[in-house]
């Protein structure tokens, strides 16, 4: 265990019991303890196996290439429609966790296996989401963004496209377009600020 990420299981937060179960059980698979995007994250071979976080509602273990295990238990979960690869195993109790040990256990060793093995999950292209009409009447009147647009990374890509695509109302997507334009000229990502 590292002690840089002892403070995460150490305050008065919920599901403190919870996620200390968890740590206890993610060590002993032999994976090593660092503290990245706030959270207690496991790896392997300096690769991401796992992250240990919390929500309102639950606390979870989320494998990083979930989408490739086999999960013959059906108990990963896909956060949202347009999360590609992480899965999530949620818990609301230490005893259900005491109950799953085995089968947690299980699938974190199936997640080192599939690191070992070198497999590479297949991303959804960008290509293949749709750009909103708003930010593409930007794109066409503004060559220079059209070009700033195309210079960010695929994933920079896609957060722009699910972010600008997200509201009902045409006047909400403008908005959003309009707010981010310069953050896109100056080659940052949506939460790059």
């Amino acid at each position: 265990m590292n002690p840089k990420v002892d403070f995460y299981f150490n305050n008065d937060g919920k599901w403190q019991e919870e996620i200390r179960k968890l740590r206890t059980i993610v060590v002993d698979c032999g994976l090593d303890e660092l503290l990245k995007w706030g959270c207690p994250c496991y790896t392997f071979e300096k690769t991401n196996i796992v992250l240990i976080h919390v929500f309102k509602d639950y606390c979870a273990l989320l494998f990083f290439k979930g989408a490739l295990l086999q999960d013959p238990e059906g108990i990963l979960i896909r956060q949202t429609k347009n999360v590609q690869v992480p899965r999530q195993m949620r818990f609301t109790s230490v005893r259900e966790i005491v109950r799953l040990k085995s089968i947690i256990k299980a699938y974190i060793f199936e997640a080192i296996e599939v690191e070992k093995s070198g497999l590479k999950p297949k991303l959804k292209k960008t290509t293949e989401y749709s750009i909103p009409e708003e930010f593409k009447k930007k794109l066409d009147k503004t060559p220079t963004l059209k070009t700033a647009f195309k210079a960010l990374t695929p994933g920079r890509q896609r957060g722009y496209l699910l972010y600008f695509s997200a509201p009902k109302q045409s006047k909400t997507r403008e908005l959003r377009v309009e707010k981010f334009m310069k953050q896109i000229l100056d080659g940052k990502g949506l939460n790059d600020g």
